[in-house]
């Protein structure tokens, strides 16, 4: 069997992957009426005099939504919010595995913007955070920006910020390896959707000053910036200095980092030979790199990364969205910001140490270390940049995420 047969057999044998389980038991009169009625009186009345005893009585403040209109599947575009549920569940399978957080997977019946808004925004008495996924471009962008201005829900697009959050720490420890700085290079992006322009967004905010995207329509530049978004349109912006114009070959040219987020087999090896010298190149899409590793490395390439499992360095939004979600939650933020996300992948990229390697420039998706590490990192963030709705010392930070992780 290959792995798409035994994918369908898992799924089929076990009705999906989750399930909700309780924490305490029910085996008899005294434990039904703590459980329920009329025990269960005691801490309604006592949020109802403070909703913020929700988090202490109730599951609320460890509870992500994860909510997804099955419209940019990723590998299978749109295909709906019934086939995308396997999708979902295999999501709040990750967060209870990586970082112990109760997720629920919640499919949407509408591609409306203002609908699935509302949609979210009703959810707010019972969830401390949003997880949005698989949601196409540009209403992904309107979606998320609404709900972080009408909420005080945690919202992370995990395709656009948990792809951005790990390229940012590969690409601090792939420039060590090549004696460069973030705010000296020339970068490029190949793509415009939803994760290239969150990773040319995170990369401007953490200094880079010279930085391309480029998408089917070519170099983004301001001449061209009525074809696109008002979010987008905010970014070409800030990209682009020289405002230069055509398209990958023109853009890549002594350009020291490329990265991918678009279809295979688009990057040449002759490209990369007219790169800077020792280009580093991330070829993410999926399955089909835009090039592939070995004719990157001839081509003179000094670091590859792709997003796959069978090469090094992949990028793997694993390494992100638990831990940013778990320090967010047990600091009950009301938003997880620019500076949170910087905080996590340096946080990412500080793992890998003094085994730093052409090969291993980001840690093992299941390292141990990684959730607690993001997960401080983000809730230490949270504090000093005042979106914590907890003011705690570090170490009572370290305490309460252990506690929340076991």
């Amino acid at each position: 069997m290959d792995i798409y047969q035994k994918a369908l057999k898992l799924h089929s044998e076990n009705r999906g992957k989750i399930e909700v389980k309780s924490k305490v038991r029910v085996r008899n009169r005294e434990e039904l009426s703590l459980a329920y009625s009329p025990g269960v009186a005691e801490p309604c009345r006592e949020i109802a005099k403070d909703r913020d005893k929700a988090y202490e009585y109730t599951a609320r403040g460890n509870q992500v939504a994860v909510v997804s209109s099955g419209t940019a599947v990723l590998g299978l575009g749109d295909i709906g919010p019934e086939a995308a549920l396997p999708v979902m569940e295999g999501k709040a399978v990750l967060f209870k595995e990586f970082a112990n957080v109760d997720a629920f997977p919640l499919c949407v019946g509408s591609r409306e913007v203002d609908e699935i808004v509302q949609f979210v925004k009703l959810l707010e008495p019972t969830f401390a955070g949003i997880n949005l996924e698989d949601i196409s471009a540009p209403k992904c962008f309107e979606i998320e920006k609404k709900l972080k201005e009408e909420t005080n829900m945690a919202v992370f697009h995990d395709d656009q910020h948990g792809t951005a959050v790990v390229v940012l720490a590969a690409v601090i420890n792939a420039l060590k390896l090549v004696d460069k700085k973030l705010e000296e290079i020339k970068i490029i992006v190949n793509g415009a959707g939803a994760a290239a322009t969150a990773v040319s967004k995170l990369l401007l905010d953490a200094g880079a000053k010279n930085l391309i995207i480029n998408d089917k329509i070519g170099i983004l530049n301001k001449n061209n910036l009525e074809q696109y978004d008002p979010l987008r349109q905010k970014l070409i912006e800030r990209t682009n200095p020289q405002n230069l114009s055509g398209g990958l070959e023109e853009a890549v040219a002594n350009a020291d980092l490329f990265i991918g987020l678009s279809v295979g087999n688009i990057l040449k090896a002759e490209m990369v030979k007219k790169m800077a010298a020792e280009p580093l190149v991330f070829a993410m899409a999926n399955p089909t790199p835009e090039i592939k590793p070995e004719l990157a490395l001839e081509a003179g390439a000094a670091v590859i990364a792709t997003g796959r499992s069978d090469y090094p360095n992949q990028i793997n939004n694993v390494l992100a969205f638990p831990g940013i979600f778990r320090g967010a939650l047990d600091l009950r933020a009301v938003e997880i910001s620019e500076e949170m996300k910087i905080a996590a992948a340096e946080a990412i990229a500080s793992l890998v140490g003094d085994k730093l390697d052409y090969e291993y420039i980001i840690p093992d998706p299941f390292d141990q270390r990684v959730v607690p590490a993001v997960a401080f990192a983000v809730a230490k963030s949270a504090v000093e940049n005042n979106l914590a709705g907890l003011e705690i010392s570090e170490q009572e930070i370290k305490e309460k995420i252990a506690k929340s992780l076991n």
